[in-house]
């Protein structure tokens, strides 16, 4: 399979993502890095790993649907099957989402239905919850609210400030979505309405 990762910023899922697959831990070929700010270190990230990247300027289109036909175009060039999102920070269209229905997996940094939308970590830190973690969901047209994949959850400590607590969820991420992807990949998750069954 042919898989392409979004991301607008940093990269550091991207970068688990790249070498999950370079040690053979995803089964898949990571063909496209797809980011939608020209600045995003994560395409520099995918140029070092040898990987194509591309990038989009949203401002380029009339429209988000017009955006995303061109980003759709792009994807068939490279023939991919599936795509993960790694803190990549546009909504998808819904044109979009149906051309790739049930093959676009995303990373939440809590553990879903809470703390939705962009600011997850700091809102949990901010509600006082006492156990967080993070969240592997398909992606529907409504934000953060597809089927779970998977989901793994840890103590706040005392202690715990927003800063170490963003260290911890971002250490679970890179360790976590790329077991999530590979399972995928191998066809281990079957989806019976919201639920989302692990194969053995």
């Amino acid at each position: 399979m042919n898989f392409a990762v979004f991301a607008s910023g940093h990269g550091g899922n991207l970068q688990a993502i790249i070498n999950a697959v370079k040690n053979k831990k995803i089964r898949a070929d990571l063909k496209l890095v797809f980011s939608d700010k020209s600045g995003a270190f994560a395409l520099q990230r995918a140029e070092k790993a040898g990987i194509p990247a591309l990038c989009l300027n949203p401002k380029d289109y009339a429209s988000r649907e017009d955006f995303d036909r061109a980003v759709l175009a792009r994807l068939k060039e490279h023939r991919i099957d599936f795509i993960a999102l790694a803190g990549y920070m546009r909504l998808l269209s819904g044109h979009f989402i149906r051309q790739y229905s049930g093959r676009i997996l995303n990373v939440h940094p809590a553990l879903l239905p809470a703390f939705k939308g962009t600011r997850g970590i700091r809102d949990a830190f901010d509600y006082g919850v006492k156990v967080t973690g993070v969240t592997v969901h398909f992606v529907t047209g409504e934000m953060d609210a597809g089927a779970i994949v998977a989901q793994e959850a840890f103590k706040v400590g005392p202690k715990d400030t927003l800063e170490s607590l963003e260290r911890k969820i971002h250490a679970l991420e890179h360790r976590f979505y790329p077991k999530a992807i590979d399972l995928f990949v191998r066809g281990k998750l079957k989806t019976a309405g919201r639920k989302v069954i692990v194969l053995r």
